[in-house]
C-alpha cells in the first residue's frame, strides 16, 4: 500500500476506527480470518495501521470491533468499541444506520441533515472505499456500547444529536490535545445555533457558567457553548 504512516503518538478517529472495522468486515466476509491488524488510507494518503479487536462472518454479512485506543489525547471517546456490521441490501450503493451508542441528527446547521445517523461524511466516505471490493448494496450499521453515557460529556446533547456520540475525524488522526478539533467543534456550535434562527450564543467556562446563565436567564441549550480555556479558540 502506497502513502506514508500516520505520524508517532496519533491515533484513529472514531471513523477512522470505523473504517477499520468495516474493512476487516470485508475481508471475513470474501473468506479471509479474522485479521489482527489492517491498513487504511487517510484522506491525506497517509497510511495508519489499525488493530482488530474481533471480527466474524454472518449469514448475511460480517461484523468487526476496533477499540478506540489512547493516545494521551483528553477525548472522551477513547477507551470505546466501535462495532460495525455489515449486511446485504436490495440495490446498489451504501446506507448507514445507527446502532446502540451512536447518535441521530435532529437540528439543521450539521454536515448531515436531520434524520440521518450522525456518521460524517469524511468517515462515510473511508467507510465506502473499505468496502469496494464488495459486490452489491450494503447497510453498514455503526454502534457503540457506552456511547449514549459518552455522549453526555460531548457537545451533542446542545448541538441536537440524540442516543449517542457521533462518528467523526476529517483527517482521520487524533493528535494529542488537539485544537482543531476543539475550534471545529466550537463551529459546529455556532452553526447549529445560526440554522436554529439564533442570533446570540452566550459562552461559559463550564458547568457553574452554565447553571447561572440558565437559572437567570432564558436561553435555547443550543445557545450556550462550554468553552472551558480554550476563549482564543472561541
Amino acid at each position: 500500500m502506497n502513502g506514508h504512516p500516520a505520524p508517532k503518538g496519533c491515533g484513529p478517529t472514531t471513523g477512522a476506527c470505523a473504517a477499520a472495522a468495516a474493512l476487516a468486515a470485508a475481508k471475513v466476509w470474501l473468506g479471509e480470518s479474522q485479521p489482527e491488524r489492517v491498513e487504511i488510507v487517510l484522506p491525506g494518503g497517509r497510511i495508519l495501521d489499525v488493530v482488530i479487536d474481533s471480527a466474524v462472518r454472518r449469514e448475511d454479512g460480517a461484523e468487526a470491533t476496533v477499540i478506540k485506543p489512547d493516545n494521551d489525547d483528553d477525548d472522551a471517546t477513547r477507551g470505546l468499541a466501535i462495532r460495525v456490521r455489515i449486511s446485504r441490501r436490495e440495490g446498489g450503493g451504501i446506507v448507514f444506520a445507527a446502532g446502540e451508542g451512536v447518535g441521530t441528527v435532529t437540528r439543521p446547521g450539521l454536515s448531515l441533515p436531520p434524520g440521518e445517523p450522525a456518521v460524517n461524511p469524511t468517515p462515510r466516505a473511508m467507510i465506502a472505499d473499505a468496502l469496494s471490493g464488495l459486490d452489491g448494496g450494503w447497510r453498514v450499521e455503526i454502534s457503540v456500547p457506552r456511547g449514549m453515557e459518552t455522549a453526555e460529556k460531548t457537545y451533542n446533547p446542545r448541538l441536537g444529536i440524540v442516543g449517542g456520540i457521533s462518528i467523526i475525524g476529517r483527517s482521520g488522526l487524533v493528535r494529542p490535545y488537539c485544537g482543531a478539533a476543539r475550534r471545529s467543534a466550537f463551529l459546529c456550535s455556532f452553526r447549529v445555533a445560526r440554522e436554529s434562527g439564533h442570533g446570540m450564543m452566550v459562552m461559559v467556562p463550564g458547568n457553574i457558567g452554565r447553571r447561572a446563565v440558565e437559572k437567570r436567564f432564558r436561553f435555547a441549550p443550543e445557545q450556550l457553548l462550554e468553552t472551558g480555556n480554550a476563549w482564543d479558540d472561541a
